[in-house]
């Protein structure tokens, strides 16, 4: 009896969610806001590209000889990456460098809450569900469903933020920046009273439906990364720049493939989000801005900004799960 009790008192699942709740919280806050500061320019230059606002300024429009406009797309992958890089330029030369940076502000007050409670809620649900579901062991319907939950959890908590970041981003006359102190902050201010006065509480939680769609997103990333670091040697291998390199490469292989999988629904989200227009709301929900932007756009807009998200998110996945697992190391 003693021995058993010993045992338990020892086992993973009994003394890891004590400690390690708390470090699974700072872990995935601190990630989150160095992976989101590094790659800014990229989120701006994807939010811009997922909204109709844009598409006509950034895609290419030329002036035929009668007078009508003759937009000039290109499909080629490459290019979607030149232009990423072309779009940043122009920002940078016609709006300012502050300009890259307009939304970090709320995206660094949601992604502090919005990583650690996606971070404290997996780290601890996959205990829990594990516990309570499959004696104690770990697999992946177990990871599956935590990461389910803490999506939802994730984006309900912090979808208000979203919003007000996108319509910081949509905007063109404001270069709001995170070290600008009294611009950013009066920028931030502004847009949610705007938000108050023309659509009211409900205006905060536009594309929330989007939102729980791209759980999806998180789920997978998840399952894969688990399952890419369980491959690649884990995080109680026999340490060194190998192992590490492994753990990064997961984390960016993950968010790639999940990214690639479940991207259209980046592009509605932002749809839901925009601002009104004279007075309209062009988008009122998930399966009529579908449908609309399939009939007015063709179905290749909804994976619009793919480029420059994958040059955000990839890096900035990397640069989170490395901070996290070294935290959880030094813990």
């Amino acid at each position: 009896m003693a021995a058993a009790a010993s045992h338990s008192a020892q086992s993973p699942s009994k003394s890891w969610l004590p400690a390690k709740s708390w470090h699974h919280f700072v872990a995935g806050g601190v990630g989150g806001m160095c992976g989101a500061i590094v790659t800014s320019p990229f989120d701006v230059v994807k939010t811009r590209l997922q909204s109709d606002m844009f598409r006509a300024k950034h895609v290419g429009v030329t002036i035929q000889a009668n007078g009508a406009a003759a937009v000039t797309v290109r499909r080629n992958l490459l290019w979607h990456f030149v232009e990423t890089v072309h779009i940043i330029r122009d920002i940078y030369r016609d709006e300012s460098p502050r300009a890259l940076f307009k939304g970090l502000g709320p995206t660094l007050v949601g992604v502090v809450p919005a990583r650690s409670i996606n971070f404290f809620t997996y780290g601890n649900g996959k205990q829990v569900i594990a516990n309570t579901f499959n004696h104690g062991q770990e697999n992946s319907w177990v990871h599956l469903a935590a990461a389910a939950v803490a999506g939802v959890a994730t984006g309900t908590a912090t979808n208000p933020i979203w919003v007000v970041k996108t319509r910081l981003q949509l905007d063109a006359h404001r270069p709001e920046f995170v070290g600008s102190g009294k611009s950013f902050f009066g920028g931030s201010v502004g847009t949610i009273k705007q938000i108050l006065r023309d659509e009211g509480v409900r205006g905060f939680y536009k594309g929330l439906s989007a939102s729980y769609l791209g759980v999806t997103e998180g789920t997978i990333q998840w399952v894969l990364y688990e399952r890419l670091k369980k491959l690649t040697g884990g995080t109680k291998g026999k340490g060194g720049v190998q192992e590490w390199v492994g753990m990064i490469g997961s984390a960016g292989t993950a968010k790639c493939v999940a990214s690639l999988i479940t991207y259209p629904h980046e592009v509605l989200r932002t749809r839901l989000r925009q601002p009104l227009v004279d007075g309209k709301v062009k988008y009122t929900g998930l399966w009529q801005t579908l449908r609309l932007v399939i009939a007015e756009e063709g179905a290749g807009s909804l994976y619009g900004g793919l480029s420059a998200h994958l040059m955000r998110v990839i890096p900035n996945a990397a640069v989170m799960f490395f901070i996290y697992e070294a935290v959880l190391r030094m813990s």
